[in-house]
């Protein structure tokens, strides 16, 4: 397909990542940011093999190991020690991990890889309309820009345009949020296990170790304690220290990482959305990342998803045809792919973050010991690293894919990266 002039809505992962990927595909790329000075905004997650494959593929990896923190285990307990869930990439293949990441070192790393940014970034510009027919863009002062040949929609969960786009099947939030905030890991033991802790499924409290970040090599925790979205206000009112007492009730064993907790200001709220989409294109405009399917985090796939529908956009331009047929492709590949993963967050989360306390007991005396039976073991598994297509069905990782993340293991964390944190 010849070089195309593209809009880009939103500057979060999703859509710096179709930033980069377009770029250097020779279309050219302006960005819509709402945010007069664009910065990561969330603590941290967990980089799938997915998503690390996309980052390969761009040629990314190497910081982004440099930078994250090999995450081999995910385990949850209960206080009282009985345990929950525990599984490990290497029960799939003993060279794949996860890693752990602020957001705000992947922000950094594919900004500094964006090109065109210093001429592409309009920061500080609200998009609020679409013209599918012409690819326009109204802003909210009412300023029109274009037009443009495609117009990509990555502006999140919360986005505003997706409406415009076809009507969603399923938008709706999810009662349940959370708390969170980085803290510093000091000498926490379990340094490459995303680790959770459960009180039925009305508290849920976990600590992913996401490494460093640009300007901060400091090795950092994400923590995060869920909470009823309309709690959010009482916990704020009735003060930190009872809270605390209860964290540490709770989590004895982690005291030392609480202690970095020491202001409710610390703590930002995490809203959750579940939206699927009728069509994820129309005219000259189509859905990328959380503002096509949002989900809750509970498989944490978020980030990897926005990552690959970028690269299966990029790819489906590349392919040539026109421009219906290459939406129409891209669409098609990711929603084989996305399904399975909304379907099964939206049953997960009640498992993990509602008031049901039977389901919860469930959950306890089930969840491990499927986890342990061949066939259960094996599906677990391959949810886990974001391949599941489908049922039954398997995305491949390269094998020189896989080499090299196993050879990234060896990387010491943090050494020889020259990034500098992002500028506005």
């Amino acid at each position: 397909m010849n070089p195309l002039r593209i809009a880009i809505v939103g500057y979060g992962s999703a859509g710096q990542a179709a930033a980069v990927q377009l770029g250097e595909d020779g279309h050219a790329v302006t960005v819509f940011e709402r945010v007069p000075r664009p910065g990561p905004v969330g603590a941290g997650f967990l980089l799938q093999p997915s998503g690390l494959q996309v980052l390969w593929k761009m040629g990314l990896l190497e910081p982004v190991l440099r930078h994250g923190a090999r995450v081999e285990r995910l385990f949850g307990d209960t206080p009282c020690g009985r345990a929950v869930m525990d599984m490990r990439y290497a029960g799939l293949d003993r060279r794949l991990y996860g890693v752990g990441l602020q957001r705000g070192a992947l922000f950094s790393i594919l900004d500094a890889a964006w090109r065109g940014r210093g001429h592409g970034l309009r920061a500080g510009c609200e998009i609020v309309e679409v013209d599918h027919a012409h690819g326009l863009l109204r802003d909210a002062e009412g300023e029109t820009h274009g037009p443009f040949d495609l117009v990509v929609v990555a502006d999140g969960a919360a986005s505003r345009l997706r409406a415009q786009v076809a009507p969603p099947r399923v938008d709706a939030p999810y009662p349940w949020g959370a708390l969170w905030c980085l803290l510093p890991a000091g000498d926490w033991a379990f340094a490459h296990e995303l680790r959770q802790r459960y009180v039925a499924a009305r508290r849920m409290v976990g600590l992913l170790p996401v490494g460093g970040c640009p300007g901060d090599p400091t090795p950092r925790l994400s923590f995060f304690w869920s909470l009823r979205t309309d709690a959010f206000e009482d916990w704020e009112v009735q003060g930190l220290a009872p809270w605390r007492e209860e964290l540490d009730r709770l989590w004895p064993e982690a005291a030392a990482v609480f202690a970095g907790i020491t202001a409710a200001p610390q703590l930002a709220r995490a809203r959750y959305r579940d939206t699927i989409m009728r069509r994820w294109h129309c005219g000259r405009t189509v859905l990328v990342g959380d503002a096509a399917h949002a989900m809750s985090p509970q498989l944490g796939q978020g980030v990897n998803m926005a990552l690959m529908d970028a690269q299966a956009l990029a790819r489906a331009l590349r392919e040539g045809g026109t421009l219906e047929a290459a939406l129409q492709a891209y669409q098609r590949e990711r929603r084989a792919h996305v399904w399975i993963y909304q379907l099964w967050s939206r049953w997960l989360t009640p498992l993990f973050q509602s008031d049901r306390d039977a389901v919860a007991r469930l959950r306890d005396a089930g969840m491990l010991p499927l986890g342990r039976m061949p066939g259960g073991r094996g599906q677990m598994l391959r949810v886990l690293p974001g391949t599941r297509r489908g049922l039954f069905g398997t995305l491949a990782l390269e094998p020189a894919f896989v080499e090299a993340l196993a050879r990234g293991a060896e990387l010491p964390a943090g050494a020889g990266l020259q990034l500098q944190q992002a500028s506005p």
